[in-house]
């Protein structure tokens, strides 16, 4: 009784979170505006954008197979790419869970591991979260100004920086830290478990030092860098799918691509609400109406989350289908 009340709060709390700030975000938005921007907007430039959205996923599965040949393994690509799939698919419906998903994956039709694939994933958060620092350092040494009035407009302090009171940002601010808070309680709680085990730790060590072991390197950072490209242009190209947004500039782009990147760590699906809450308010510094900006942030995380679920589904196809091909190949042999 006790797991399944856990496991449905763990599904239901950042629904909730996530609704919450959607509706104080857009308590006041006109939605007859949203579908007259669906009808006007490019599709040409959302196709590509589209594209690359895949490219960062297909990327990342590639990679995944690299860290993995140090450790003796190597599974399929098409298998590495669909777990990749299948993971952002059910981060959809319990955030963070899609790691494990992706372990689970590799464990049941590549026979890689649980331990070995889980350390491999941690190292490559760890590398991800370098990749945020930079790319965030990046963005704000170039819009230094604007980034110190976003601070600002959502209550957060900084040195040399004056404090303004924005009651939502405020409530928005305090939820998500209490949300990633509780984030890094249940993951440090599972560490301890795993840390009792010595035999999982030893693998799972193994896997975060793989990339030690790696030969191809220039393939990894290579992919690595493909694979934040990708994630950039999948959110710039979505300026060109909209008149209002087709003058902001690239540094602009990329600010607002860290503050959404940032947003998204909270525990809710797919960012949904901090994220919106971030573009909005970043967007609105740049000259872009407020509607405007809530019609852009609504658009673009729907038709992505779209995007995560239709592959999420797709990937969900592939494996039963590589699954009864086993099968069938087991029972010849």
């Amino acid at each position: 009784m006790k797991k399944i009340l856990n496991n449905t709060l763990k599904t239901v709390l950042p629904l909730l979170l996530g609704a919450f700030i959607l509706y104080m975000v857009y308590d006041d938005f006109d939605f007859t505006r949203l579908w007259s921007e669906l009808k006007n907007m490019n599709l040409l430039w959302f196709a590509v954008s589209v594209f690359f959205g895949i490219m960062s996923h297909v990327l990342r599965g590639w990679r995944w197979k690299l860290t993995l040949a140090p450790l003796g393994y190597n599974p399929s690509a098409a298998t590495c790419v669909d777990s990749v799939y299948l993971a952002y698919a059910a981060n959809l419906v319990l955030p963070r869970v899609g790691e494990v998903s992706r372990c689970v994956v590799l464990e049941k039709y590549e026979h890689v591991p649980f331990a070995h694939a889980l350390g491999t994933l941690v190292m490559e958060r760890m590398i991800d979260t370098l990749m945020v620092l930079l790319i965030t350092f990046v963005a704000v040494a170039i819009q230094w100004p604007v980034f110190c009035e976003f601070l600002s407009e959502t209550g957060i302090q900084i040195p040399g920086s004056a404090i303004l009171s924005s009651p939502r940002g405020l409530v928005v601010a305090i939820l998500s830290v209490i949300a990633i808070a509780v984030l890094l309680f249940l993951l440090l709680r599972k560490l301890s478990v795993w840390k009792r085990i010595k035999s999982f730790a030893a693998r799972f060590m193994e896997g975060v030092l793989s990339l030690r072991k790696m030969k191809n390197s220039r393939l990894f950072v290579l992919e690595t860098v493909g694979i934040w490209f990708c994630y950039f242009m999948q959110f710039y190209l979505c300026f060109f799918c909209f008149g209002f947004s087709s003058d902001l500039s690239v540094a602009a782009a990329l600010l607002l691509f860290v503050g959404g990147s940032i947003a998204v760590v909270v525990p809710t699906p797919n960012g949904a609400g901090p994220w919106h809450y971030a573009i909005i308010s970043i967007m609105v510094l740049y000259g872009i109406s407020t509607t405007d900006a809530q019609v852009f942030a609504l658009i673009v995380h729907s038709t992505q989350t779209l995007l995560v679920a239709v592959l999420g589904l797709y990937a969900i196809a592939a494996l039963q289908l590589k699954g009864l091909n086993v099968n069938r190949t087991n029972k010849r042999n």
